[in-house]
């Protein structure tokens, strides 16, 4: 995906300089992770005469983006006008709720530029790019461009095909089971994850920015569905009750955390959780996922349960799963989902193993 149309001949710097430059501005970027969405994780370096003389990412959304960091963590300001900035995405060019980056950098004076990846944004794309070279600063991009698209393809997702990027996620035990059969929330759920899965599993709901479960889910582990076993940001819990059988007094309904709960009646609200009506058809699932995007919510973690999660898998709505296989074996129970895939990446953690897909063949209108 490698991007060379503007790739100036610049004798003064080495790919493999380049790459290393870019790297840690990728480094810099994920201490981002978990607290800037919706905005995307960017760092950024400045270097004069080969040495780093300035560094900086974007902290939290909201707040200053990685440019305006590492150029004000320069010493001497003067330097600035003799510099490479290498920034692994695009400077942004519009007023939000910070001012252009672009601008800056073409205040302070830097000769040269070095980009990871354009901004998908069409607020931006390609336009910070112009008023770079409008103001005769030497652009260079395409440099880890791969490595800059994997760390922000959330975001990618949600511009380019205007919908939030979606992960699958459940444990199942070595004969394909994900829970025993249980009626009701009295008995308790299979433990099929470890101690190093769980926290993985929480890792990964700091870094997506919704978690989507069904009203089973709900009734049988009346789940919290925050981070706990990992630092960052709880996502915003989504749940499909399409009875509205989910009691007031359950976590999800505790308002603790952003809250949306679609179902086919009304339900009136309360603080911090909102009830969305929605028709229960063949629909339902993109009609969901339309809302969720509305809402600049740019990625959802689907845990459960499996009729849910089977109906993402055979609607083709899905972009990555990640399946952890333990060695257990219960001969019946809940069925696990069913992917026709090939596994992306095998990873194993305290004898459980972790297999990551790739949706190739994604059916989304």
């Amino acid at each position: 995906m490698t991007d060379k149309s503007n790739n100036t001949d610049s004798t003064i710097l080495s790919i493999v300089t380049k790459e290393q430059y870019m790297q840690r501005c990728l480094e810099l970027a994920r201490q981002g992770d978990s607290y800037v969405a919706p905005n995307p994780m960017v760092g950024a370096v400045v270097v004069y005469n080969d040495t780093i003389i300035g560094e900086g990412y974007h902290h939290r959304y909201g707040q200053a983006h990685a440019e305006p960091n590492a150029i004000y963590s320069v010493k001497d300001p003067e330097l600035l006008k003799k510099s490479t900035l290498y920034v692994n995405l695009e400077p942004c060019s519009h007023y939000g709720k910070t001012p252009p980056c672009a601008d800056l950098i073409v205040k302070t004076g830097i000769p040269r530029v070095v980009i990871g990846t354009l901004d998908p944004n069409p607020k931006v794309s390609g336009r910070g790019i112009k008023i770079l070279q409008a103001a005769g600063i030497e652009v260079i991009k395409g440099v880890l461009e791969n490595e800059c698209y994997e760390l922000n393809k959330r975001f990618f997702t949600f511009h380019k095909e205007k919908r939030p990027y979606i992960l699958l996620k459940w444990a199942q035990t070595k004969d394909g089971f994900i829970d025993k059969i249980r009626t009701d929330n009295t008995e308790m759920p299979l433990q099929i994850s470890n101690a190093i899965t769980r926290q993985l599993t929480h890792k990964i709901r700091s870094e997506n920015q919704s978690i989507l479960v069904s009203t089973n889910t709900v009734m049988l582990d009346n789940p919290s569905l925050t981070v706990r076993n990992w630092t960052g940001k709880s996502p915003v819990r989504i749940a499909l009750d399409r009875k509205n059988k989910i009691p007031e007094e359950y976590h999800l309904l505790d308002g603790k955390v952003p809250t949306l709960i679609f179902s086919e009646n009304e339900r009136r609200g309360k603080p911090n959780v909102e009830f969305i009506k929605v028709a229960f058809d063949e629909n339902c699932l993109p009609a969901v996922l339309k809302n969720i995007y509305e809402r600049n919510i740019h990625s959802i973690l689907v845990e459960g349960g499996a009729k849910l999660l089977n109906s993402f898998i055979e609607l083709g709505l899905w972009d990555e799963a990640h399946v952890e296989i333990s060695e257990q074996l219960i001969h019946e129970g809940v069925s696990a989902p069913t992917l026709n895939s090939q596994p992306d990446e095998i990873k194993e953690y305290d004898q459980h193993l972790w297999i990551t897909y790739k949706n190739y063949q994604k059916h989304f209108a």
